[in-house]
This record gives C-alpha cells, sequence and structure tokens, in this order.
C-alpha cells in the first residue's frame, strides 16, 4: 500500500496538483519571511535589469521548492526550465541545456545533491563567468575551450542540504531553507485549493484536515481531493467536519497526521527495543524500508513533532510517543542500547 508521503506516489500526482500551484509571491500562502525577502531581490535584480542571484533551495519534500522556482521565473518575466541532477548523466546533457538557455532564464535543477562531481565542476564556471570549459578531441590533441552563456539564474533544490560540496554551495548568492507550516497557513492553503477545484469545504473540516498534513502543503491539497471523494460518495457533496473524520479514520491517519506505518516505526523502537536508543540501519531492517526512506520521509515529521529524538546512540521514542500510543514509560535505566 502507498503511503501518501512516498516520493513515487508524489512524483504520480504532480500533475494533478499543477493547477493548484500558485504562479506569483502574492499567491504563494505560508512562508512569510521567505517571501518577503525574496520579494526585495526580484525587485532589486528587475529594476537593474540583471538577472537575481543563483538560489539555493532546502527543506523537506513538498513543502514548495520547485512552486517558488517558477515563481521567480514569473516574476521575472523569464523562460523557466526544469531537470533533476538523476537526468544529468553526462557532461553533454548539462551543455545542452546552458547552451540553450535565453537571456536572463531560470534554470531549476531538482535533488542537486545528486549531481555527479563532472557535472558539479562544470557548473562553477557557468555560475560564475556566465562560460562553459568544453574540451574539444581526445588525447595529446585535446584542447579546452570557452562557449560564452547568456546571463541566467541557478535554482538548486534539496531535501539534503549536508550532501551538497561547499564549493557548489558557496556559489549561490541566496540561501533559503524551507520550514514545517503551521496550522493556520495550511488552512489558508486548504480554502484557496477548494475554490480552483470548487470544492466546499467547512471551516472546521479545514482546520481538521490541516491538523492533520504533516505541516506539508503537497498532502493538504492530496487529503482534500481524498474527502472531496468522500464527500461525493459518502455524502452530500461538501466536506464536513464529520466527513473527514470518517475519511482520515479509514485512510488511518490521527489527528496529529501519523500514519500506521509512522504508529509501526514507533510501536518497535518502544516494543522491541525498550524505547530506544537504536541504530538508524536496525530500526530501517526492523520496519522494512531502506534507511533513505526512513530518514528523508518518515523521522523528520516525527522529530518535528517530538515523538522522536536523535541522539548519539541512536533513535529513542519521547515520552509523547508512549502517550500518544498508550504504553506505559519504563524507567530510563531498563532501556537498551542497541546499534
Amino acid at each position: 500500500m502507498k503511503r501518501l508521503t512516498d516520493s513515487a506516489f508524489d512524483q504520480e500526482e504532480d500533475e494533478k496538483e499543477s493547477s493548484l500551484r500558485p504562479k506569483t509571491l502574492e499567491e504563494f500562502q505560508g512562508q512569510q519571511e521567505i517571501k518577503s525577502n525574496l520579494a526585495v531581490f526580484i525587485q532589486a535584480a528587475r529594476e537593474r535589469k540583471e538577472s537575481i542571484d543563483h538560489i539555493f533551495l532546502s527543506g523537506p519534500p513538498g513543502l514548495g521548492k520547485t512552486t517558488l522556482a517558477g515563481i521567480v521565473a514569473s516574476e521575472m518575466g523569464a523562460e523557466f526550465k526544469v531537470t533533476s541532477a538523476p537526468a544529468l548523466e553526462k557532461p553533454k546533457d548539462l551543455a545542452g541545456i546552458l547552451t540553450t538557455l535565453a537571456p536572463g532564464s531560470v534554470f531549476f535543477i531538482d535533488e542537486i545533491h545528486r549531481l555527479k562531481p563532472s557535472l558539479e565542476e562544470m557548473l562553477y564556471t557557468a555560475m560564475e563567468d556566465y562560460e562553459l570549459d568544453w574540451v574539444i578531441g581526445q588525447g595529446p590533441s585535446a584542447r579546452s575551450i570557452r562557449i560564452p552563456l547568456p546571463s541566467f539564474t541557478l535554482v538548486g533544490a534539496t531535501t539534503k542540504a549536508g550532501l551538497v560540496s561547499g564549493p557548489l554551495y558557496s556559489r549561490f548568492g541566496i540561501s533559503i531553507r524551507f520550514d514545517y507550516y503551521s496550522v493556520s497557513e495550511l488552512v489558508q492553503i486548504i480554502h484557496r485549493s477548494s475554490d480552483i477545484l470548487h470544492i466546499r469545504i467547512d471551516p472546521d473540516a479545514a482546520e481538521l484536515l490541516a491538523q492533520c498534513s504533516r505541516g506539508t502543503p503537497r498532502i493538504a491539497n492530496r487529503l482534500l481531493r481524498r474527502m472531496r471523494d468522500f464527500a461525493q460518495v459518502l455524502g452530500s457533496g461538501v466536506v464536513t467536519l464529520s466527513v473527514v473524520s470518517e475519511g482520515l479514520e479509514r485512510l488511518k491517519i490521527d489527528h496529529f497526521g501519523l500514519e500506521s506505518h509512522d504508529r509501526e516505526i514507533l510501536r518497535i523502537i518502544i516494543e522491541h527495543y525498550g524505547g530506544g536508543p537504536v541504530g538508524a540501519e536496525t530500526l530501517a531492517i526492523s520496519v522494512g524500508e531502506g534507511i533513505d526512506t526512513l530518514e528523508d520521509f518518515y523521522e523528520p515529521y516525527l522529530i518535528q513533532r517530538g515523538f522522536l529524538k536523535r541522539t548519539p546512540r541512536g533513535r529513542m521514542a519521547t515520552p509523547l510517543a508512549y502517550e500518544h500510543l498508550g504504553f506505559k514509560r519504563p524507567d530510563h535505566e531498563n532501556q537498551g542500547i542497541l546499534f
């Protein structure tokens, strides 16, 4: 069964979400400090008739990094080109895009932490000097030429900022870190999306839906579409509090936004490992997930909401996790240490 936070499932639903994506900074809900600063940078660049400086976006998936990159292009009146680091396999792939950019273009690279070293080195001169180093020929007759590029803005996005090399990161003039959205911000997003989708939703239903959306607009919009289905088939077509309550119960999502697999992770830590600490590899094997999936899609929200904590010795369930799952917390001295 696919989870609402599964990355493959996220990609499958991207097209459905495209109509919900804001096109301007004014339409973009939440992240007020980011919007405020970015509005200044965009206005200054436009007044100088220059490309805005290169932008580095980091944060958990589903918070609007790709959307914000598109907004930057829209606000600058520039061409917007999108790719992802895994899709760039050879230098010619990157060179092919860079040499076809129009002046002032915004070039977006998702998952930039996965960029190959040879391609990363190509970006250095492209970002700094707007030139492309290219080697012609092989062996003793090989020579390097520099191909001029138009001024452009590179926007790099990642969920793993720590894996981006220092030399690459230092070439970004603007660094933006996305945080999870508040419930009030998500309520605004849900109401905006419901208007676009022509869905009638009661205020208390939107509030509950926001509380269960894991601080993530992508999940809020996805849940809204599922509640529309439940309202259409099981209700009167209006997304009410009772429809959302029943829908969340059917999807096995609790009022904290935890899904069954989130609760299973916490239950295993408590029942099998005395609440922790337990190493990430051991935990990943125990729950039947890859360690990357565990660290990227499960742990961030569990940690942010206070159900899980990382220690030098491993992961530990918090008192809130015991309380939420109905377990009695053991004495600290009796907890095991497993790696």
